[in-house]
């Protein structure tokens, strides 16, 4: 070790190639050790791989949906709305098709999202677009008829977007800095707005954290991802400091958060409010995530039948299936949206193609 101190660059590599004896031992080692580290890779590069290889029997086939301009409510009971993801006129705008036929025609709308969620008639769509010099981004907050009530300037690129069972609270996460939860340096800016009162929390970040039952602080601390109770104050997020993520039950009123469980990111509270679904890390600082579900009362784990990674915050759609979105084969930045029973058991069954 301190033979060669001070030898640097390619003098270092030529003197220390002189002064190693190269016995038969030391070179079966070097082969031993080199092939080892080749295993390695191989393995690491299968693993990649297989989570995200996708299964063709289970895609959808060539050939688009009908999709047509017509006017979109929110208070439709018997509709499935989403943001189209299907080519032509009609991509990124909020859409929506009869429940009971999913693959049948679509209604579009003529409002654009990067984003969207609605519930009990109210929306949010988050909006990019990229200018010559700069990006522009924004949040409109929807009535039933997807007229814009209020716009509100975001600080980053979209990201998550939520609304609560009532449709009084609407909440949204922008990337501030970086373009991945898996990147090495990102920021993160989670608000929410009461559209009852419109006051708007422009950031989680002011909230107090309680981490392992004792008050935290950290100036790393992000958040993303909420998802709302019932009762319009309790919340649920993702909570990320020190490179480890945690599932946070929040309070509106108290403007505080605890943690409770490691290593959930982008949680979905159930319609019953008993479970969270959520996407789990499977390989630290990769994009790679399995779908899981909580007991909030036991905080037993369940994995779900998707093998696929899944970077989403799903939904539910009712207490027994979660809905979440996969990029679709061949078609770069689209994506399909796919289901599974909740409970672990079952396959995946395409949803609505070309859809998120």
């Amino acid at each position: 070790r301190t033979q060669f101190r001070g030898i640097e660059g390619e003098d270092a590599m030529t003197t220390t190639a002189t002064r190693i004896k190269m016995t038969p031992l030391r070179r079966r080692l070097i082969v031993l050790v080199t092939a080892v580290v080749v295993l390695a890779g191989v393995g690491t590069a299968m693993v990649l791989h297989a989570a995200a290889r996708a299964d063709r029997a289970d895609r959808p086939q060539a050939g688009g949906p009908t999709i047509s301009a017509g006017r979109l409510t929110l208070d439709q009971k018997s509709r499935l709305t989403f943001v189209n993801g299907a080519a032509g006129p009609h991509r990124t705008a909020v859409a929506s098709v009869a429940s009971a036929d999913p693959g049948g025609k679509r209604i579009a709308s003529d409002v654009k999202c990067a984003r969207f969620y609605a519930a009990a008639g109210t929306g949010v769509c988050l909006q990019s677009t990229t200018g010559v010099l700069k990006q522009s981004n924004r949040a409109l907050l929807l009535d039933a008829n997807l007229r814009t009530r209020h716009t509100y300037p975001l600080a980053g690129t979209p990201s998550r977007a939520r609304v609560s069972p009532s449709g009084r609270l609407v909440a949204w996460t922008v990337f501030v800095s970086g373009e991945s939860y898996s990147s090495a340096f990102f920021s993160t800016r989670t608000s929410i707005l009461d559209t009852r009162t419109m006051k708007l929390i422009p950031s989680l970040e002011n909230f107090s954290v309680v981490k392992d039952g004792k008050p935290y602080h950290a100036s790393d601390i992000n958040f993303w991802g909420v998802t709302f109770a019932s009762d319009d104050d309790t919340f649920y997020a993702t909570l990320n400091t020190a490179n480890k993520t945690y599932l946070v039950r929040g309070s509106l009123a108290r403007r505080k958060v605890t943690t409770l469980v490691e290593n959930v990111e982008c949680p979905s509270l159930s319609p019953d409010e008993t479970r969270v679904a959520f996407k789990k890390r499977v390989l630290s600082r990769t994009d790679l995530w399995h779908e899981y579900v909580l007991d909030l009362r036991t905080l037993k784990e369940t994995p779900l039948a998707e093998r696929h990674s899944v970077d989403d915050q799903a939904t539910w759609l009712d207490n027994r299936t979660v809905v979440y979105a996969l990029p679709a084969d061949g078609k770069v930045g689209s994506s399909d949206l796919w289901s599974v029973p909740a409970d672990g058991s079952g396959r995946p069954h395409l949803l609505v193609a070309g859809a998120s």
